[in-house]
């Protein structure tokens, strides 16, 4: 009774895509991996004479304080370095939440990263960005005047959503090709997203809010390298979708198989067969 991807067993996992699949222990060795990447990009971008251009997510978190730590004690500039977050949470209105909200990404990214850099290391202002509900254009051009995206990280949310991206409902078919030309833009959060959410922060679905803007697939997908992390137990069955599933704007992140570098790392227990059963 459950689709064939489900049962597909640790040893087989990620076989047969051309995604490169790397397996690690648990949460922290994924933070600690991800946060080495990023600095090993930082700097060979720094030896090419140029700073390094990424699109940076708020799950995972636990890579930012060990990579301000490194790039401190190395003391490696990120000065010339541009962090695109992802997304952000948007008020009714479709503004952004105020960094006083308890759940906006960029208050924690302030927090977590770019506080705790020296300030001679620190990228300036203006190369913190987020997506901008009132100019969705904006990382575009940006891009753009960057020559192009190094590297994008991320992680797979509950229903195979990259950042925001979120599938279409059902009933609303959309080709793999619309769906990955999908740009820049502000819509609404679908019930599942919000719920998952929601178990990060105490389990009150109230408090997450309805709206977000988020960079668009054809900004994820443009970046040079594609690298997502899953950490999460319940992400063992979404990743199995994600590799081993139809690719289909159904299962957003599935389109990583049509990427060029695409890398997912998991945790080891998210590689272990989801346990589909009542106990």
């Amino acid at each position: 009774m459950l689709p064939e991807y489900l049962k597909v067993g640790r040893e087989e996992f990620g076989q047969g895509t051309p995604v490169k699949v790397r397996i690690l222990g648990d949460m922290a060795s994924i933070g600690l991996d991800m946060a080495e990447t990023l600095k090993a990009e930082i700097v060979a971008a720094d030896r090419e004479g140029r700073g390094a251009t990424f699109i940076i997510p708020v799950g995972p978190v636990e890579q930012y304080p060990l990579l301000a730590n490194t790039l401190n004690t190395e003391r490696i500039s990120c000065r010339n370095v541009v962090f695109i977050g992802m997304d952000e949470y948007l008020t009714d209105d479709d503004a952004w939440v105020p960094e006083s909200h308890l759940l906006s990404f960029r208050a924690y990214l302030n927090r977590k990263f770019y506080d705790l850099l020296d300030p001679a290391l620190a990228p300036p202002p203006d190369h913190r960005v987020f997506p901008d509900p009132r100019d969705l254009a904006a990382v575009p051009r940006l891009i753009a005047a960057r020559a192009g995206v190094d590297a994008c990280f991320g992680g797979i949310g509950i229903t195979g959503h990259i950042a925001f991206n979120e599938p279409p409902e059902p009933g609303e078919p959309m080709s793999v090709e619309t769906f990955a030309a999908l740009p820049t833009r502000v819509l609404s959060l679908t019930r599942e997203t919000r719920t998952i959410n929601s178990v990060t922060v105490g389990g009150e679905l109230a408090v997450i809010p309805r709206r977000a803007v988020t960079v668009g697939m054809q900004e994820i997908l443009g970046a040079r390298r594609l690298r997502l992390y899953c950490n999460r137990p319940w992400q063992s069955a979404v990743v199995r979708r994600v590799l081993h599933g139809p690719i289909t704007a159904a299962c957003p992140a599935s389109l990583m198989r049509r990427h060029p570098d695409a890398m997912l790392t998991v945790a080891d227990y998210v590689a272990a067969p989801p346990d589909i059963r009542l106990r």
